[in-house]
């Protein structure tokens, strides 16, 4: 009867050793790159979810409870307006904005007498992560489709185009994911 002599064994040792860091690496690599495609998927939804939202309070934008006009801030990234965004019949003020790589909305409930919207009462809440912009997120147009610079954007706003970019890590591909909308604001007059 033939046995395996030491170097026999040391190589065989030697194959099964790189056979099984192969088959490791693998499912390692493997795993990674699905954590982070699930990763951009989940934050592509997320702000997909958000900007439907958004669009949608947007799009329902009135006076406030204490007689502001409907839109209050119109930033690059950053608006303010007024919307019954709960259904209670009380609008409330609604800010969405851009901070440290987050898209979030603020919401001030009206309250006191007389009415006001006090600034420390606002409610914040992330609504997605990993925005990449450098351009605007807001962009602001009048009502014959001429995009409007800063100081007329808040009597001469009728439409707007919210264009967010999600990445997770602009460092590795896939690249950006850019979400875009349009909205235009019902309850704004043709004259003001």
């Amino acid at each position: 009867m033939k046995s395996f002599t030491l170097i026999e064994t040391l190589v065989v040792i030697a194959i099964f050793s790189l056979v099984i860091g192969a088959i490791f690496g693998s499912v390692t690599a493997l795993y990674t790159i699905h954590d982070y495609t699930f990763q951009q998927s989940s934050a592509v939804d997320e702000a997909r979810r958000g900007v439907e939202t958004m669009v949608r309070e947007i799009r329902e934008a009135k006076p406030g409870d204490d007689g502001s006009y409907i839109l209050k801030t119109a930033e690059d990234f950053q608006i303010v307006f007024y919307s019954d965004i709960d259904k209670d019949s009380n609008t409330e003020m609604v800010r969405y904005f851009v901070e440290e790589n987050n898209l979030k909305k603020g919401v001030t409930d009206s309250g006191g007498w007389p009415i006001e919207y006090a600034p420390e009462n606002e409610n914040v809440s992330i609504l997605s992560n990993y925005i990449r912009n450098s351009p605007p997120i807001f962009r602001y147009f009048d009502g014959q489709g001429i995009e409007l610079p800063s100081p007329s954007r808040l009597k001469d706003t009728k439409l707007m185009k919210v264009f967010l970019v999600v990445n997770v890590d602009p460092s590795r591909p896939p690249k950006d994911y850019i979400l875009e909308s349009t909205v235009q604001i019902r309850n704004l007059k043709e004259n003001l």
